[in-house]
């Protein structure tokens, strides 16, 4: 490492409900490739802008630990090996995660620049977006803390503002700004007169600066924050390529924004406006914005017949959709939910989902198809003592070692050579051969092959749920205690 080094520093722990029924609590939106142009996902689009940046290392990844086999894999994807992959024991907002990843950067035995990056922001204009950063390197070596405000292109209420002390001149826009105040979301009357002032940008909740000065300013303003936060370190458990921080000790961390925690009350802010075609991707509206569309205005993407329409964001995963005559609408169609909102009440889908788990809809949460750190499975019908499901291994993957109490499995590959271990034997099997796991067989499921094994799964028994597994022996690290078992199969 470099004394110029910088450390992106990557939150991925968010749930992207907004985006529902695509992004959920189980698979969020940083995890989509939601731009039509490409088919990295966000997260994977997040670091790989930063390629050509002077002093670029390898990042810091900070997620949920339901997360974390999907964020390894987005990464090895990309041929990037994350210098930590941080998991969250439970959600505490961004300063408690980005005073762990300070903490574990001076732990390497350095103090670098850390450049903290949401995972789920789309932007344009990549070199512009390199060249604001290279000027803020100056600012964040002396030890300011630096913000990137987004520079406002409408009156909008979704985002809070940030207050310069001055404005900066057109010649000088790659210049820091002392920061005057934080202003949280306003109304519309609000926003209006705030986009008229040059002094005001949208907080986008990008920083620059050095470890150390934020846990300076993080000692001062938060204390109770780094002190939890070391512990959690200290106690930490090192799990594959993962860093488990310490459950009991980051749980006592107060619940809180780096923005309150520190940025609002520190002398040492400072704001350079960006204008790099930015978004957040928040909503349905936000995506239709950005998408490519045609000259009505509609954004089509799967099986669909459209005559008539316009002004519309159409998707489908599997079915087709016939649309005729509609305008200014979302139509969404999953493998299990279908959404159809006007576009313009898209900021209001949080509540609908609020609704779907009060009501205790599955839907709400968890999609059909699974991520797992071996590949993926996806429900293709159930019954309350049968169920049926898609299986994807990955290649040189290997499911745990387990057996299950209520439940026969049989299984019939379609695509791939499967090798079978039951009870300490070991087959292969090709395309269109099939096995039978009777209930309490010892048995493990693998892929020998170069290319994905796919294979139909048929599940009977009197209890179906995926927390009937006992493991033996695992891969990745799950644990082997049948009551932590659920939604780890």
């Amino acid at each position: 490492m470099t004394d110029k080094a910088i450390i992106p520093v990557i939150l991925s722990g968010g749930s992207g409900t907004r985006l529902w029924p695509l992004s959920r609590e189980s698979y969020p939106k940083q995890f989509l490739a939601l731009d039509s142009r490409t088919n990295k996902t966000l997260l994977q689009k997040t670091y790989e802008r930063l390629y050509g940046l002077e002093g670029l290392e390898n990042p810091i990844l900070i997620c949920n630990e339901d997360h974390r086999f999907i964020v390894a894999e987005q990464f090895r994807e990309i041929n990037t090996d994350p210098q930590a992959i941080i998991l969250e024991p439970v959600g505490r907002n961004t300063a408690p995660a980005i005073a762990v990843a300070a903490l574990q950067s001076i732990s390497l035995g350095k103090d670098p620049l850390l450049l903290i990056l949401p995972a789920d922001h789309l932007i344009e204009d990549i070199i512009e977006f390199q060249k604001v950063i290279q000027s803020a390197k100056t600012y964040a070596n002396q030890g300011r803390l630096v913000t990137f405000g987004i520079v406002p292109t409408c009156a909008e209420t979704g985002y809070g503002y940030i207050e310069a002390r001055n404005s900066a001149h057109q010649k000088d826009k790659l210049t820091g700004l002392e920061i005057s105040n934080f202003i949280e979301k306003p109304n519309k009357n609000k926003a209006e007169k705030l986009i008229k002032d040059s002094r005001y940008t949208w907080n986008s909740g990008m920083f620059l600066f050095k470890a150390s000065s934020i846990i300076n300013e993080l000692e001062k303003f938060a204390p109770d924050i780094i002190n939890y936060c070391k512990i959690a370190i200290k106690k930490n458990i090192v799990d594959l390529d993962f860093l488990r921080l310490d459950t009991a000790s980051f749980k006592r961390c107060p619940k809180v924004s780096i923005d309150i925690a520190v940025m609002e009350k520190t002398k040492l802010g400072t704001v350079l406006p960006l204008n790099v075609g930015w978004s957040d991707i928040g909503n349905w509206k936000s995506l239709w914005n950005i998408s490519h569309k045609d000259h009505d205005g509609n954004y089509i993407n799967g099986r669909i017949v459209a005559e008539q329409n316009k002004n519309c964001y159409l998707k489908s995963e599997k079915r087709l959709i016939v649309s005729l005559g509609i305008e200014n609408l979302i139509v969404v169609d999953t493998n299990d939910a279908l959404l159809v909102a006007n576009k313009e009440y898209s900021q209001n889908i949080g509540n609908i989902i609020k609704s779907l788990n009060s009501s205790e809809f599955p839907e709400g949460k968890v999609h059909k198809k699974i991520y797992r750190p071996w590949g993926n499975y996806t429900t293709i019908g159930e019954g309350s003592r049968w169920q049926v499901k898609l299986i994807e291994v990955n290649p040189n993957a290997s499911l745990s070692l387990q057996m299950h109490h209520h439940r026969a499995e049989h299984w019939i590959i379609v695509n791939g050579t499967a090798l079978i271990e039951k009870n300490g034997e070991k087959q292969l099997l090709s395309e269109n051969q099939s096995t039978f796991i009777p209930l309490g067989c010892k048995h493990r499921l693998s892929n020998p092959g170069l290319m994905k094994l796919e294979l139909i799964e048929v599940q009977s028994g009197t209890y179906l749920d995926e927390n009937d597994i006992i493991r033996f022996e695992d891969s990745y690290g799950r644990q082997k205690n049948i009551k932590e078992q659920k939604n780890n199969s």
